[in-house]
């Protein structure tokens, strides 16, 4: 696991600083290489083969193609077979002399053979051509930077600042985007002329010209079989992709939430790894968003080596440092607990597993059963619900737990008054149309497009199921997936030179998850139907686990707004240039005021705005 980056010219203090600037990604070593038309970084977290052969930029034999390269390939000793019986020669054990001799035989296509995580470049010096591919789910980033003939990459957006030529300046459309989804949606940034390469896309960049391809795309076709083959597929499946992510030369560990996802990795790991696990958890003093319980039950049941790490509320300290490590805002509650529970764990682990990805494929989250919920509440006459239903509910004050059946009856409404068009996204979307048409300036409102499903529309567009469930797993791993919960992982554990490897999320797992149908994922009201039943079927956990619901990683924020958090989210609002500049402080002043007296619940918006303002902040002033 590393941080890579580069450009198309030649200046080896440039590339220098680069490096250093995401030395956090890969502290084991660091290394650079500069040719007439192109300067490479790398900085080395070393997982497998810990010697020097494995440090990069890496060349092949005849020193023409070079890599730089951010992942782990898990069927690379397969790779390296095949290449050695077509008479390649290996100097190191690593997977990333694989992938660059894979990409020397077989080109682009190299990448349907890998299955692993990775963001990686190759510079083939014969053709001046360079080569940069991201994986398939998107699990490991790469951004780049590309206007008037220059092209810079990265890892990170921090090290691409180092560049001179790279103007600071706030993009006002991802700023829109990101008030409502609480992400950028790539391909864009919240900073101009950045952007973020897809996922399951390659891109060549030669004699001044960049051209992006796809090379992967998730398709919903379904294999008809009984349940119980569906369960035994599925069964092995995850069990093969855990065992793959065990391949590891240095210590490693599982981030156990109590939840279904990452209680069957502890049991995999458990059952396969020949070690006494080490598990790791957060825990709250409020017991309504602390899960706590659950995972000692799942400690005990596996008995691993349990680590357990109490969160008080956050100081601005905490933020500031999430903040810098994701390069922009992306408010995700659980970022920082995440944050947190990563340098607990790398006091003792260098490799953590985690259980990211069920509830994307295997529809665990409530906005699925808030959209199939909705399917029935539309049968109510639209007078009743718009104009006397919705009114009555939405005055109801907030409630202070994370949930209950107040708050989540009032989420229920909001996301229900938005188009259709935006499926079960319509609860994963948190700028009304009353906020919107308040919050922006007229004078930015002029410069951009108010469409707010538009990034939505655009992956339902390319999807080609024609059932709308499916349509919504798509865009939930192709957008909020990929471009949130995937970045967070990435920048929280990387921060602190821990790589996170994600078994759910093996390609062929969600191929195989996509050819299920949709109503043995969501069956009734029942999430994860088909996966709760795999596991009952093999008596993997207890029953209290399999069949509990979805809560989480999260934060009790929206209470510490009210209270410890008041006035220093005042003070950072009422200050920072990017708010004063571009919204209305006023209107804002109005939501701080009816959040604090819990008239409403707007600490989504507030949170929103605490954190565009401290990366304003951090990077610009």
């Amino acid at each position: 696991m590393c941080g890579i980056c580069g450009f198309n010219w030649r200046d080896e203090k440039l590339i220098e600083r680069m490096t250093q600037k995401i030395r956090h990604r890969g502290p084991d070593a660091q290394g650079i290489k500069a040719f007439s038309d192109i300067s490479i970084g790398n900085a080395r977290l070393s997982i497998i083969d810990l010697s020097a052969a494995g440090n990069q930029p890496m060349s092949n034999a005849s020193g023409r193609k070079w890599i730089v390269y951010n992942g782990e390939i898990y069927n690379f000793p397969e790779i390296k077979k095949e290449l050695l019986q077509k008479g390649y020669t290996f100097k190191s054990h690593t997977d990333t002399e694989v992938v660059l001799k894979s990409y020397e035989e077989y080109g682009p296509e190299c990448l349907q053979k890998f299955n692993g995580m990775f963001a990686l470049a190759i510079w083939d010096d014969d053709k001046k051509e360079l080569f940069l591919a991201r994986d398939r789910i998107g699990i490991k980033p790469l951004y780049y930077y590309y206007k008037d003939g220059r092209f810079i990459f990265g890892s990170e957006i921090k090290c691409i600042l180092e560049a001179d030529c790279v103007k600071r300046e706030v993009d006002l459309q991802s700023l829109y985007y990101y008030l409502g989804y609480e992400f950028v949606p790539a391909p864009h940034t919240l900073f101009e002329n950045i952007f973020k390469l897809k996922q399951g896309h390659y891109a060549v960049f030669r004699q001044g010209k960049l051209d992006v391809k796809k090379y992967w795309e998730l398709d919903f076709r379904h294999v008809h079989l009984s349940e119980d083959e569906y369960a035994d597929r599925l069964f092995s499946a995850v069990e093969g992709s855990v065992k793959k992510r065990l391949l590891s030369d240095v210590p490693l560990g599982v981030f156990l939430s109590g939840g279904l996802d990452s209680s069957t990795v502890v049991g995999f790991v458990s059952k396969l790894y020949g070690q006494k696990v080490r598990t790791f958890s957060i825990g709250y003093e409020d017991k309504s968003f602390s899960e706590l319980p659950y995972a000692k039950r799942v400690s005990d049941f596996f008995s691993t080596e349990h680590n357990v790490l109490m969160i008080d509320p956050i100081a601005p300290e905490d933020i500031e440092k999430s903040l810098y490590h994701l390069d922009e805002p992306m408010t995700d509650l659980s970022t920082i607990p995440f944050y947190l529970i990563c340098c607990k764990a790398r006091e003792k682990v260098k490799v953590c597993l985690s259980g990211e990805g069920g509830d994307e494929i295997f529809l665990g989250y409530d906005r699925f059963k808030a959209a199939k919920i909705d399917r029935y509440y539309h049968i109510v006459p639209s007078f009743l619900r718009k104009k006397i239903l919705a009114p009555l509910i939405l005055r109801l004050p907030d409630q202070p737990q994370k949930k209950g059946a107040v708050n989540m009856l009032k989420r229920f409404i909001e996301g229900s008054l938005y188009p259709d068009e935006a499926g079960a996204m319509r609860w994963q979307y948190f700028l009304n149309p009353l906020v919107e048409e308040n919050i922006f300036t007229e004078k930015t409102k002029s410069k951009i497009s108010r469409r707010p499903f538009q990034p939505i529309i655009d992956f339902k567009n390319t999807c080609e199921s024609s059932v709308s469930t499916e349509k919504d797993i798509f865009v939930d791993i192709k957008l909020t997936m990929a471009d949130s919960v995937l970045m967070k992982v990435d920048k929280m554990s990387m921060a602190t030179s821990l790589e996170v490897r994600v078994p759910f999320l093996d390609h062929e797992v969600v191929e195989l998850c996509a050819s299920i149908p949709s109503h043995l994922k969501l069956k009734k009201l029942t999430t994860k139907y088909i996966f709760r039943k795999t596991l009952k079927k093999h008596r993997f956990l207890p029953d209290d686990i399999i069949y509990r619901g979805k809560q989480g990683y999260s934060l009790p924020v929206k209470n510490w707004l009210r209270e410890e958090l008041k006035d220093y989210m005042v003070s950072l609002l009422s200050k920072t240039p990017v708010i004063q500049e571009n919204l209305s402080y006023p209107y804002i002043q109005q939501l701080i005021d009816e959040h604090v007296s819990m008239k409403h619940n707007h600490n989504h918006i507030l949170w929103a705005l605490i954190n565009v303002a401290m990366w304003y902040k951090k990077f610009f002033e």
